[in-house]
């Protein structure tokens, strides 16, 4: 029968068994519920599709969590019980925002409604509706919704999250919401939008994180899409190598710190303490004195301080030297 559920872990909800006046809403869509989750018996749907999306998209993860959450106890309506809660409701929102920021960093924007959408319930029911520490849970739900095409949807909540961030001075939120601006304008074609919030993404996120951080280089990359679409392939160009050589000099830098371990395996055994704690040992315990392991390697190759100058990687590839890399001058402001 249609009415059955027809995937395991859900029961058909009874509306008889439920108290007067009381009635039980789907997970994703809001509607009237005729499904429960039999796993943690806190959660309702409307069809077995939608219990499958949020299963997907979320619902595995945190599906014991939402227990606590969502059930009154004695216990939770004291002062301990409380303070518990709202923990448990943070550690929900957490959870829900790293797993979709993960979904939609691998374009899989229909996985990542569920865990965005209950990300954004969980944060005003923290924080409230108009709370500035709302507005990243607007953003990743209008960017789900970016990536499937509503743009009606996105406009309606980048505004509600730009009602929000005028009334907070924090960079971080207004080079984000101009950086979600600048990809619906895009998306509707409207390419001179576009470049203006663009533009003050890129200087907003220069002034918190700096000249040669890579989080600007999200801005130049998405700058220069736009001046594609327009058929300035020189300025494309010049923007593409900004962004590579950023992330070139990001990358060699990790690189060359972790050269040491790359180079002497062995460093990764050793202990975390100091030189001074090896000589006298830790409080109680008597001084090492063991033999150390050999922390000196030869180079790759025999050519003497050329060797020392490269850094050889598991892969067998060696990448040059950080002096060696030509990194972009910084580039001058961008005015909005």
């Amino acid at each position: 029968m249609e009415g059955k559920p027809r995937l395991s872990g859900t029961s058909e909800v009874v509306p008889l068994a439920l108290p007067k006046g009381e009635a039980k809403l789907c997970e994703l869509c809001q509607g009237v519920a005729r499904l429960q989750c039999t796993k943690c018996r806190v959660t309702f749907y409307c069809n077995a599709e939608h219990q499958q999306a949020d299963w997907v998209g979320i619902h595995e993860i945190i599906c014991q969590l939402l227990v606590p959450i969502r059930t009154s106890t004695f216990d939770s309506l004291q002062q301990a019980g409380r303070i518990l809660t709202h923990l448990n409701k943070v550690k929900l929102i957490e959870t829900c925002r790293s797993v979709a920021q993960s979904k939609l960093s691998e374009g899989k924007h229909q996985e990542a409604l569920p865990a965005a959408q209950l990300c954004l319930r969980s944060s005003k029911d923290v924080h409230g509706p108009r709370d500035v520490q709302v507005v990243p849970a607007y953003l990743l739900l209008a960017e789900a919704n970016l990536g499937l095409g509503n743009l009606a949807q996105v406009t309606e909540l980048l505004s509600l999250a730009q009602w929000a961030v005028l009334r907070s001075p924090e960079p971080s939120a207004h080079h984000l919401l101009h950086r979600n601006l600048g990809r619906l304008h895009a998306a509707m074609g409207d390419l001179e939008a576009a470049l203006f919030n663009f533009a003050n993404d890129i200087y907003l996120s220069s002034e918190e994180y700096g000249l040669d951080s890579i989080v600007p280089s999200v801005g130049y990359f998405l700058m220069a899409d736009v001046f594609a679409k327009k058929g300035k392939m020189p300025i494309t160009r010049s923007l593409y190598s900004k962004v590579a050589q950023t992330w070139h000099c990001h990358l060699t830098k990790l690189l060359q710190n972790d050269a040491p371990n790359v180079q002497n395996p062995n460093r990764l055994l050793e202990p975390s303490y100091g030189p001074e704690l090896r000589q006298h040992g830790p409080a109680g315990q008597p001084p090492d004195t063991g033999p150390r392991p050999d922390t000196t390697h030869p180079g790759p190759d025999a050519a003497g301080a050329e060797s020392a100058d490269r850094i050889p990687l598991w892969s067998g590839l060696v990448t040059p030297p950080l002096h060696r890399v030509a990194c972009f001058a910084p580039p001058a402001r961008i005015h909005p």
